[in-house]
């Protein structure tokens, strides 16, 4: 019984470690057929871009890479395709998925170099320049890579200097705004002051004036008094005095009776001095001689 027991136990630790190799050889196996169906899936795709037909050249690719995601390959090959048809973000994203899931260098070579000229005519030159050197450390012999990398720092020093100058015209730029805005506001302020300064010389003309317009109404008023104190005295000459007796319409007065009774008894003086002298005319003369 002991020795059946053990039997027993060999039998299940022996088959408890069979699992993980049956496993692995399972998962092996199921990884092949995928890989399998990605390859197909990529002639498909060849045999698509071959008769110009990109959409179904595009699905089979993505359907080759959803199969076997580490294949560099596929995502290589879908770089170059967006790469001719001038869809140069998407080619340099599949380039770069490329790079990092490549297992080999001349294909990490490849992805980075087509990286490089994607970020390139993107005018990203800085992410050119780092793609190229990626490259160049997978195949330093690359002659053609280390001119692109040249090629990509001169465009980047370029790039860098325009905006250096870009700056210093913009801070020229924003010195003579800000001049500007400053005389602009020292003109406006300098207006201001002479709007409120003609304000003050107006208003002490306009106060002047009325000044003068008032000393010339007391004056009129004053004349004006003066000549109603002349007409009041006029008036009051030409008043009869107090107490004396006015004559009526018709009537005469006091004064001019006194002066017709003046006149009368000097018409009767005359008279009378007449008559005498007649008298006196008419009487015979004594002599003082004896004859």
């Amino acid at each position: 019984m002991r020795g059946f027991s053990a039997n027993i136990l060999l039998i299940i630790f022996g088959f408890v470690l069979s699992l993980p190799a049956a496993a692995q050889q399972q998962n092996d196996k199921e990884r092949e057929n995928d890989q399998k169906e990605a390859r197909q899936f990529m002639q498909d795709a060849d045999v698509a871009l071959g008769e110009n037909n990109f959409p179904e050249a595009e699905a089979a690719y993505r359907k080759a890479i959803a199969k076997d995601p580490d294949n560099a390959n596929a995502r290589y090959n879908m770089g170059n395709m967006y790469y001719t048809r001038e869809n140069t973000p998407q080619a340099a994203q599949r380039f770069k998925q490329a790079a990092e899931v490549a297992d080999t260098k001349t294909t990490k070579h490849k992805a980075n170099h087509n990286l490089g000229n994607a970020y390139m005519k993107q005018k990203m030159y800085q992410e050119a320049v780092d793609a190229y050197k990626d490259a160049l450390r997978n195949d330093p012999t690359d002659d053609e890579t280390r001119y692109n990398l040249a090629l990509a720092k001169k465009m980047l020093e370029e790039e860098q200097e325009n905006q250096d100058e870009n700056q210093d015209d913009g801070d020229d730029k924003n010195e003579d705004q800000n001049e500007q805005e400053n005389q602009d506001k020292d003109q406006e302020q300098e207006n201001e002051d002479q709007e409120d300064q003609s304000g003050e010389g107006e208003n002490e003309g306009d106060q002047d004036q009325q000044d003068q317009n008032q000393d010339e109404q007391e004056g009129d008023q004053d004349e004006q008094d003066q000549q109603d104190g002349q007409g009041d005295q006029e008036e009051k000459e030409q008043e009869p005095k107090q107490g004396q007796p006015q004559p009526s319409q018709g009537q005469l007065s006091p004064e001019q009776i006194q002066s017709l009774l003046e006149a009368m008894n000097n018409e009767e003086r005359k008279v009378q001095d007449k008559i005498n002298a007649e008298k006196q005319k008419g009487a015979k003369v004594q002599s003082e001689k004896d004859w």
